[in-house]
């Protein structure tokens, strides 16, 4: 039969129905992963952009603007506006590069890092709330499809990132701020 699986990590096919509810199901759950940052953004004037940027800057310190955009997949001219405001208002820091003095690396301000803080640490709640609901052994089999999600062009790239800002930063936030 066409729904059952061949061996034991086989995954059973699904119905088109039901990979159209498994997107439905993607939907709703952003929609409720990014309700409360959003709620939190609005009162600072930051959207969503501001958001993602603030957290891959939180999570690697000193990270360079190029970076920054083949993380976010943004234009220059977007990832310009909304990483002027953030530093306009005190949540990121800019710095030349020791080596190269062209290169532009990034760094949460102490109010920067305060922020991402507080915005992750929803997310986290919501995400260990939905693994503990969701049974024992879910953790790895999640991860596995969230990765499975990205295209097979990035995973390597993303599978770097996650492997650099996992390890502890030395500090969250350039050590010559003194906001």
């Amino acid at each position: 039969m066409g729904g059952e699986a061949k061996g034991p990590d086989a995954v059973p096919s699904s119905s088109e129905n039901d990979l159209i509810s498994y997107a439905e199901l993607l939907f709703f759950a952003y929609r409720d992963f990014i309700s409360e940052p959003d709620e939190i953004l609005e009162t600072y004037g930051f959207g969503r952009a501001h958001h993602r940027v603030l957290h891959f800057v939180h999570r690697t310190p000193g990270l360079r603007v190029a970076q920054l955009l083949n993380i976010l997949k943004i234009t220059k001219q977007s990832l310009a506006r909304v990483l002027k405001q953030l530093i306009d208002e005190g949540f990121v820091t800019q710095r030349a590069g020791k080596m190269d003095g062209r290169e532009r690396l990034l760094y949460v301000t102490p109010k920067g890092a305060k922020l991402a803080k507080e915005l992750a640490a929803l997310q986290v709640a919501r995400i260990k709330s939905a693994l503990e609901s969701a049974g024992p052994g879910t953790d790895a089999g999640t991860r596995r499809f969230l990765f499975a999600m990205i295209s097979e062009d990035e995973q390597q790239h993303v599978a770097s990132l996650l492997e650099s800002s996992s390890e502890p930063a030395s500090s969250d936030h350039d050590p010559t701020d003194q906001q």
